[in-house]
């Protein structure tokens, strides 16, 4: 596999686990990808299913909450396992087993559960701030546009300190619902009644559904095949199979601190609405309304919504990881992070938008409710090939899951698609026999037997096609050609009268000869030079002439060939357009580390630039 095809190749292999010789400090170093998936369980989305299933049934629903974690503890660990031992993450996995027709159903099934995360993300992000500060819930949605900064500088930061804020913000959420409980001092013997199965009316298996759908996340199951690959571990079996233990306590700590901010919910929810009022609760807004004189304390509702932003602030990170992943694996695209992470946000906001504009806030926990069962929906998909791969003896070699864990896996596997299944059968039948509308109930019985298809295609195909040659990101390898040294004839140096100067000149300078051209570049800036271009003569553009003749005399005193040239008003287009008119071989600027935010604030010329010129472009930082 070349390099560049890695998962998250910018981090790939970034934590270097054998660095460690302490136990405790090597068990820490493997610490981090659990909780960067654990905040995906306690998403704004879980919030709303545990809220609404534990106002409208107390405590009876908390057997669902068990049965989620225990699906997530060895689904996790079976994704752990695939990136460890595979070294592919999901996506890729699927992209080198199904054909096209089936990848790029499940590609688009993918997207729409990650577009479903990010709508309850924002949601759920949108309210907290509306809470904590009383803004409307319309600019709350609008201001979760801002974390595409905190995104990219996080990114930037690399892996273990993006784990680090990730884990500070579920510490706070563990806190504050700890906290809660302790205000709220429940009914522990009702509690542990809850550890019961039992679906009181239909609309528990609603919910039910809901909250594995919330829990059980199909976007974790590709991210966290991906996030195992940041560790770099040794290539023995048993460098595997201790980096596949490490991980699997990774998982049960990070997931059962999400079960218990789950379960922290709804026995709130359950203590304060269910057994102290016998009222159901629509959503989260209310649940928050009434917690203070219910509680009697204003200190529960603020915690409440404390732990809501950081619920929503860590899982937007998180799901924007996994989008990358979803999109490099399938289709071996990759594009600018900023780019991803705005259409993911685009596509969330768009829908939380309408529906406050044209339904009202109300109605807002419905569609949280809703994105939860959407994401339930896709599970199936996700699991049926994570199961397959992690079994496959030639995939896994050695550590290929033993008998009783695939028994289990295809038992969970069964009850997510048993649950599924049920109530999408239940939901058309609803749908169309109150339907006078021949082409929607032929519409919905078409969608139904395309499910179907691509459920059974899912199954059967990895055991009937024959191995795909694995798939890369780039190109096949080549020979390199014959080598050829250019002569360039006329180097192009763009300059700012910064402390760069001399560095970017001493590099212009080593890649000429003694017939080379050197041609100074300079834009000018003032206020007056933007208007009136090279017809100016403030002292700024005055200065920087002189200035930029004194570099050229210094250089020519030297028994350098240097000619000067000026641009001015955009920076960027006037940089490339000087040299394109004077026949520049090479382009070298200076780069001065600003990124992000500061690229706005001061401009970003060097990207904007080399697509602008022709020429290859040395950049000197």
């Amino acid at each position: 596999m070349l390099p560049g095809d890695n998962s998250l190749s910018d981090v790939h292999q970034s934590v270097d686990t054998n660095a460690a010789k302490n136990p405790w400090k090597k068990l820490l170093s493997f610490f981090g990808p659990a909780y960067l998936v654990s905040v995906g369980y306690m998403d704004p989305g879980n919030w709303a299913t545990d809220i609404e299933g534990g106002s409208r049934y107390g405590y009876k629903l908390i057997w669902v909450l068990l049965l989620s974690n225990i699906m997530a503890l060895v689904l996790q660990s079976l994704c752990a396992r695939l990136g460890v031992v595979y070294k592919r993450d999901l996506a890729q996995a699927n992209r080198d087993t199904y054909p096209r027709i089936v990848n790029i159903p499940l590609y688009i099934l993918a997207e729409i559960a990650i577009a479903a995360t990010d709508l309850a993300e924002v949601i759920g992000m949108a309210l907290g701030i509306q809470l904590l500060f009383g803004i409307p819930l319309m600019y709350g949605v609008m201001i979760t546009l801002l974390d595409t900064f905190l995104l990219l500088y996080l990114q930037q930061l690399g892996i273990r300190r993006m784990e680090a804020f990730i884990i500070a913000l579920v510490t706070i959420i563990f806190a504050c619902f700890a906290i809660q409980l302790f205000l709220v001092k429940p009914d522990m013997i009702e509690v542990a009644k809850g550890i019961m199965p039992s679906l009181p009316d239909k609309q528990a298996l609603y919910i039910a559904i809901g909250i594995i759908g919330a829990t059980v996340m199909p976007h974790n199951l590709y991210l966290h095949s991906a996030l195992v690959q940041t560790r770099k571990i040794g290539d023995t079996d048993a460098d595997i199979k201790k980096a596949i233990k490490m991980n699997t306590i990774d998982s049960a700590v990070a997931l059962n601190l999400a079960l218990f901010v789950n379960a922290a919910i709804l026995i709130v929810a359950g203590s304060l609405f269910y057994y102290k009022t016998n009222q159901h609760v629509a959503g989260i807004t209310e649940a928050h309304q009434l917690m203070a004189p219910l509680v009697g304390t204003t200190l529960a509702p603020t915690l409440f919504a404390i732990a809501l932003i950081a619920a929503g602030q860590s899982s937007t990170i998180t799901g924007t990881l996994a989008g990358q992943i979803i999109m490099e694996g399938y289709l071996h695209l990759r594009i600018n992070p900023w780019i991803r992470r705005l259409l993911t946000r685009a596509v969330a906001i768009v829908p939380a938008i309408l529906v406050i504009w044209y339904f009202g806030e109300e109605k807002v926990n419905e569609l949280l409710v809703f994105s939860q069962v959407i994401l339930s929906l896709q599970l199936g998909f996700a699991v049926i090939p994570l199961i397959i791969f992690v079994s496959d003896k030639n995939k896994m070699k050695n550590f290929a899951i033993k008998p009783w864990l695939l028994i289990l896996s295809i038992l969970i596997a069964g009850i997510i698609l048993s649950l599924n299944i049920k109530y999408i059968i239940a939901l058309s039948s609803e749908f169309i026999a109150g339907s006078n509308d021949t082409l929607a109930n032929f519409g919905v019985i078409l969608g139904l037997i395309l499910f179907a298809i691509l459920l059974i295609s899912t199954v059967i195909l990895p055991f009937i096609s024959k191995p795909k040659n694995i798939s890369s990101i780039h190109t096949t390898r080549k020979e390199i050609e014959e080598i050829k040294i250019p002569i360039n004839d006329c180097i192009a140096i763009a300059l700012d009268f910064s402390d760069m100067d001399s560095k970017v000149i001493s590099h212009a300078l080593q890649q000429g000869s003694p017939h080379t051209k050197y041609l100074l570049i300079h834009i000018v800036e003032s206020a007056p030079a933007k208007i009136l271009g090279d017809d100016t003569a403030d002292s700024e553009t005055n200065s920087d002439k002189h200035q930029l003749e004194l570099y050229a005399q210094a250089l020519e005193a030297k028994g350098y060939n240097t000619q000067v040239a000026f641009g001015y008003r955009n920076r960027a287009k006037e940089i490339a357009r000087i040299t394109k008119e004077n026949n520049a071989n090479l382009l070298v600027l200076g780069a001065h580390g600003h990124t992000g935010f500061l690229d706005f604030l001061y401009g970003e010329t060097i990207n904007q630039v080399r697509h602008l010129v022709t020429v290859p472009v040395l950049v000197v930082k």
